[in-house]
């Protein structure tokens, strides 16, 4: 048997990550762990945006370069997201007050620093202006472990495309060569240091709280301009790193996005076992740190390898070692189902809310398990992520309630409970649990106001228009730290310079599509352009490929070249269609497809990626970008 210098490297690395399990075993068991003291934290994820497009901008790596000096802010996966990482806040006082500081404080010093690169910053789950193309291989952050978890992941695809499908008011399916879809997704990670004796109590609570705590916090209902689910990143985020393949029979198989597959039954060391032996390791690295040996020597590890092989595998309640500032072993659960956004106080209500209840329900039940299903609390989050607010829940001994009635009469009271207990401010108490509370009442979270607001906004304006406008309208908000539910609606007025000459073709191309097939009959096609008041339809093969264009004036020269209404032809499209069309690319800026249109004397471009029809480009189109330019400059 080689040693473990000349091993393969996972298998060196399996060998300390095993060592690192026995390592937290052995602490718990010694009572290593810190105890009576209760600690909380936060990541805050946000979005870098173009100050005047409110659309994504890739500039994270120049802004680190920039920002060298500040060792809380962090990469993330995209190169058009940023990372904060907030000071640990001991559980008690102003806690809540001081945390909400922080993040305003460091969101002003990026923000003083990224103007002069025209960018600005937005936190909420989804970017409404985010496009599939933001989301290629190039706009990945040069990090390594980044590259090698993508390229693990896509490799356990077999080749297999990653897929994302889901439906809500719209319906999204789409197909992308990475799981870069996940860069889709930023939230607000919320970290509660818990006794490890009472872990395994601690944690079950977490994934109880799951369903409510999402209904409550919901901000991310639109992706690609389709309205879906109302956390639209829990589907997002499990699709998008979903390495399953379809087989033939019905062997099951864990995502490594995932709620977990019971409860607790022990400790921690449950969860670390489980994933160790339901998901395989996706990144090696050399671990000089002998966990083993530094137990021996009275030190505590830093648990490398473990926390490396955590870091990929995403349950939305997640355990968690650190090291304290005394040089103690702590566990915490880092809570990450809730999104970034609304605004930053309405952020803090959700840590309030789930914190405190997270208390107040181990001060009034002894044990969640003997209250209800593990099963009804997988379900009970499923329906948060898709209904928000407007879920209803199984909860305790089988009552079915509704997410309003629960929040207000249960949940809310007991946070209230916990957070006295911690001792925190009163002043804080009141002010973000009736923000909560508010927010219940009026039935307006972040995800509703944005359905609602788009749903408004696309009944006056194209879509990317309409999703311009409600990133703008977020921003102007947000900016003032006003809470969700005092937002008023947006209008055309948050933005009063639309950028069209910066768009491109997809941004602005119909994707609702009506085409026909070579063999189907004019006389149909006539009648459908006559239903649909179009003058331009794209002919596909049964693949979708892009095969000729027919138009109405081809249909009524056709028409009006028969004269015997009775004959027994049947003219088919191949017969007058142009049967090699002019097509662009998605890419394609706006003002160069205008131009081609006009030199090339056409009314309409059909627009083709990697040979499939994806949309079409028309005159009107073009009369639509025409008005809202002359309508900026009479405002001027």
């Amino acid at each position: 048997m080689a040693s473990i210098a000349e091993s393969p490297p996972m298998l060196t690395f399996m060998r300390a990550l095993l060592t690192d399990i026995e390592a937290v075993e052995y602490m718990l068991n010694h009572q290593w762990f810190e105890t009576g003291v209760s600690r909380i934290g936060a990541e805050q994820e946000m979005c870098l945006v173009d100050a005047k497009t409110f659309k994504p901008l890739p500039l994270a790596v120049e802004v680190l370069e920039l920002m060298k000096d500040c060792p809380w802010l962090d990469y993330e996966l995209a190169r058009f997201n940023l990372e904060v990482n907030l000071n640990p806040q001991d559980f008690t006082g102003n806690c809540f007050n001081l945390m909400e500081q922080e993040i305003h404080q460091r969101l002003q010093y990026i923000r003083e620093h990224i103007g002069g690169l025209g960018a600005d910053l937005i936190l909420t789950g989804i970017l409404p202006t985010i496009r599939k193309y933001d989301l290629e291989r190039h706009n990945l952050t040069p990090r390594e472990r980044y590259n090698l978890l993508i390229d693990a992941m896509t490799a356990q695809r077999n080749g297999q495309a990653f897929e994302f499908k889901l439906r809500g008011i719209d319906e999204l399916q789409v197909r992308h060569d990475t799981p870069l879809l996940e860069a889709c997704n930023t939230s607000f990670q919320i970290h509660l240091q818990v006794n490890p004796e009472t872990y395994a109590q601690s944690y079950n609570f977490s994934l109880a709280l799951s369903g409510p705590t999402l209904a409550l916090g919901a901000n991310s209902p639109i992706v690609f301009g389709r309205r879906l689910w109302h956390e639209s990143r829990i589907a997002l985020f499990q699709q998008a790193l979903d390495v399953r393949t379809t087989h033939d029979h019905l062997r099951e198989r864990s995502t490594r996005v995932n709620f977990g597959n019971n409860w607790v039954e022990h400790s921690i060391l449950d969860i670390y076992r489980e994933d160790l032996a339901r998901f395989r390791t996706l990144i090696a690295r050399d671990i000089e740190e002998d966990a083993g040996e530094m137990i021996r020597n009275g030190k505590t590890p830093k648990l490398l390898a473990l926390r490396l092989h955590n870091s990929s595998i995403y349950r939305w309640n997640r355990p968690y070692y650190g090291i304290s500032p005394n040089g103690k072993p702590h566990l915490r659960i880092e809570n990450r189902i809730l999104p970034a956004g609304p605004s930053v106080v309405d952020q803090m209500a959700n840590t309030a809310f789930w914190t405190g209840a997270m208390i107040g329900c181990q001060l009034s039940y002894a044990d969640v398990r003997s209250k209800m299903s593990w099963e009804d609390t997988r379900s009970n989050f499923e329906k948060a992520a898709a209904f928000g607010l407007e879920s209803k829940f199984t909860w305790f001994d089988g009552k079915k309630i509704n997410a309003r009635d629960l929040l207000l009469q249960e949940l809310i009271p007991l946070a209230r409970l916990g957070l006295q207990e911690r001792k925190v401010a009163t002043g804080d108490i009141d002010h973000y649990l009736g923000i909560a509370e508010e927010r219940v009442k009026r039935h307006t979270n972040g995800a509703i106001w944005q359905l609602n607001g788009y749903s408004h906004l696309r009944r006056k304006s194209r879509e990317d228009e309409a999703l311009v406008t409600l990133t703008a309208a977020i921003h102007n908000r947000q900016k003032q730290n006003i809470p969700v539910h005092e937002w008023t609606s947006p209008g055309l007025g948050d933005l009063p310079s639309y950028p069209a000459r910066s768009l491109k073709v997809e941004e602005y191309m119909t994707t609702d599509l009506f085409t026909v097939q070579k063999d189907d009959l004019i006389h149909l096609v006539a009648k459908l352009m006559d239903w649909r008041r179009i003058r331009y339809m794209p002919v596909e093969d049964a693949k979708g490929h892009l095969c000729g264009l027919i138009t109405s004036r081809l249909v009524l020269r056709f028409l009006a070249q028969q004269t015997d209404l009775g004959q027994k032809q049947s003219p088919q499209v191949q017969d007058i269609m142009i049967a090699q069309p002019i097509s662009v690319h998605p890419s394609m800026l706006i003002l160069d497809a205008i131009k081609l249109m006009r030199d090339k004397k056409i009314g309409c471009l059909p627009v083709v990626q990697n040979e499939e029809l994806v949309g079409i480009i028309t005159e009107n189109d073009f009369l639509d970008i025409t008005a809202r330019l002359i309508e900026q400059l009479e405002r001027r």
